[in-house]
């Protein structure tokens, strides 16, 4: 099992067995790299625990812990989790600030704890079948365990279909479930698996503080994030798109002294997807250590042969495989980076959160001029630049006939229930039709029901998009270059502070993230502060009519695609004959089936369904 994670920790492993548990870590050695190897234990040998990511504040912990009586060996953050749990039980993660997935194997009870973090940056799997309990980083060190078998799930793919990415607790293999964010699992020999949330994020907007206060907390907290994970006993750079977060994540980090900070940045030869001009920028005027590359179509058709080992579960997100590239160039230089996840989600960047306000305007037209209106959009030739009006327009309106959970999901990506009928094969279609989408949704914002609905969007796009979606693939991504990504935006003291912001600071007009752009006036230049959002985009339609073609052609081929069984093959043939044609922009479907197909040769290979 350890093998498999090697590229996660690729500078020593350790183990820990007994009668009833075994432990196994590969490490990648950021903080006490010579004395911190895992597993570790307390004094008596009696608790073991391993850890998968950071605790940024180990040593204030340390230190409340030697207080308290505690003896440490080492200086790791991974001895703080195995006293801490001493401490204060299984409440011992609510102490912990940071990025995680752990383990403590508490022997004299035969308790076996687990949790991970609360945003879910760091990856937990677990199967829990009639002879073990089974866990892991990802599905390929639970698959090589003899006790898991290697099935599809028939639902976990419905839900890749609806969603572009598996959502937590499902997966892509019968029998494996993933541990949601904030969530702990305890378990003991002979029980099942106790599942408890030990937080959530939380909204309580106070009206009574005025718009400067807030810019000032907003970025004193975003500061404190920042130098906390700039702390590292091996070199830190930061990823920088040219965007507001990553851009103000730089601007923070030098702020923070030390040295000039190494920035990366990626860019693209297509001129509306390329953002370097604008990372320059920001890197000019922070004065970094500057690399960037750039990611071509031939990189793409190279990592395409790739991407099945590098992928965990299959994921539609078209930056995974430049990401992976600007890990493993970044790597060259760095072990750790920090980046802007997580900004866009908590301070309202992305054009959904005023696509609901645009919703609600049209719901006052006439339905017949709803409905001309829509068919005229459908007609828009489609445009290959970036953000285009005919592509977002077009997605807009195949969302609006639905209620504002679901319309938000179709916004940011997935079929509807219709579309995934006439996709699949009449093996599959009885699954899709029991995968309840709608469902998945209603579960999951049943918390946020009495909210505005800028906050339940806020927390849809929080729980989903990003936990599910976003930093799956920026972990992934890295970690398969031994590279770790770090999230100054995702600081829990920080997301809490983001839910007492009132809406009206966060959307003002047609303006997205209006409080942390007020904040960062004067930290930043006012042409990054005004420009307009651009996301990690990849020209991936392009490619697909063009160099990738080939590929496109060879694995959705009506042949390969009846011999597998899952997809029908002339619904699979019209949306790449139409793409090709240039008749409608099929590429995120296609993308998906490509992704999936790539999965399925490395995790699930030679098995065919019908």
């Amino acid at each position: 099992m350890t093998d498999t994670l090697r590229h996660r920790g690729p500078d020593s492993e350790g183990f820990h067995l007994d009668d009833f548990v075994a432990l196994g870590v590969r490490r990648l050695s950021i903080i006490d790299r010579e004395t911190g190897d895992q597993p570790i234990s307390n004094e008596s040998g009696t608790v073991w625990g391993a850890l998968n990511g950071e605790i940024y504040n180990f040593r204030a912990l340390r230190a409340q812990l030697e207080g308290r009586g505690h003896r440490f060996r080492t200086r790791s953050d991974t001895e703080v989790l195995v006293h801490a749990y001493e401490e204060y039980g299984e409440a011992c993660v609510s102490h912990f600030e940071g990025m995680f997935a752990c383990v403590v194997w508490d022997a004299p009870r035969r308790l076996l704890f687990l949790a991970r973090d609360r945003m879910g940056e760091k990856p937990l799997y677990y199967a829990a079948g009639p002879d073990a309990f089974v866990f892991g980083s990802e599905l390929r060190a639970i698959l090589a365990h003899p006790a898991v078998p290697r099935e599809l799930s028939p639902e976990g793919l419905a839900a890749y279909l609806a969603f572009e990415y598996v959502p937590d607790p499902q997966s892509m293999i019968a029998g494996v479930a993933k541990l949601p964010p904030g969530h702990t699992l305890s378990v003991s020999p002979g029980d099942p698996p106790r599942i408890k949330q030990y937080w959530d994020i939380s909204f309580a907007p106070d009206d009574s503080v005025h718009e400067s206060e807030w810019c000032a907390r907003v970025l004193g907290q975003l500061e404190t994030s920042v130098r906390q994970r700039l702390v590292a006993d091996v070199p830190v750079g930061i990823f920088l798109s040219g965007g507001l977060d990553s851009s103000a994540v730089v601007a923070l980090a030098a702020r923070a002294g030390g040295g000039a900070v190494q920035t990366f940045s990626l860019g693209f030869e297509e001129p509306s997807y390329d953002e370097r001009a604008f990372a320059r920028a920001v890197a000019q005027h922070c004065g970094t250590d500057h690399h960037e590359i750039t990611f071509t179509p031939a990189d793409g058709r190279r990592l395409l042969d790739e991407v099945g080992d590098l992928l965990d579960e299959p994921l539609v997100d078209g930056s995974f495989l430049p990401t992976y590239a600007l890990s493993r160039f970044a790597r060259r230089s760095i072990t750790v980076a920090l980046s802007g996840d997580g900004g866009d989600e908590l301070f309202c960047g992305y054009p959904t959160f005023l696509a609901e306000r645009g919703a609600r305007w049209l719901e006052r037209w006439p339905r017949w001029l709803v409905t001309a209106t829509s068919r005229a959009v459908e007609r828009l030739p489609s445009s290959p630049r970036y953000g285009s009006v005919d592509f977002l327009l077009k997605q807009f309106f195949r969302g609006l006939p639905h209620d504002p959970a679901l319309r938000t999901q179709l916004l940011l990506g997935g079929l509807t229930a219709p579309e995934r009928a006439r996709l699949v094969s009449p093996w599959l279609a009885p699954h899709c039709a029991r995968a309840d989408r709608d469902d998945t949704l209603a579960r999951a914002l049943t918390g946020v029901i009495g909210l505005g609905p800028l906050e339940r969007a806020i927390y849809q796009h929080c729980k989903f998009y990003l936990a599910g979606q976003n930093l799956a693939t920026v972990d992934r991504a890295s970690m398969a270059s031994g590279l770790e990504v770090r999230a100054p935006f995702l600081d829990h003291n920080l997301v809490e502070l983001a839910g007492r912001v009132p809406s009206a600071l966060k959307v003002r007009g047609l303006t997205t993230k209006y409080i942390l752009k007020r904040a960062l006036h004067g930290v930043l230049p006012p042409a990054i502060l005004e420009r307009r959002k651009q996301g990690f985009g990849v020209p991936i339609g392009l490619w697909l009519r063009g160099p990738l073609r080939p590929v496109l052609e060879e694995r959705l081929s009506p042949e390969r695609v009846a011999h597998v069984g899952l997809f029908d093959p002339a619904a699979t043939g019209r949306l790449v004959a139409e793409h090709l044609g240039g008749r409608h922009d099929h590429r995120k479907i296609l993308w998906a089936l490509l992704m999936f197909d790539a999965w399925r040769e490395r995790y699930l290979p030679g098995l065919r369904w019908s």
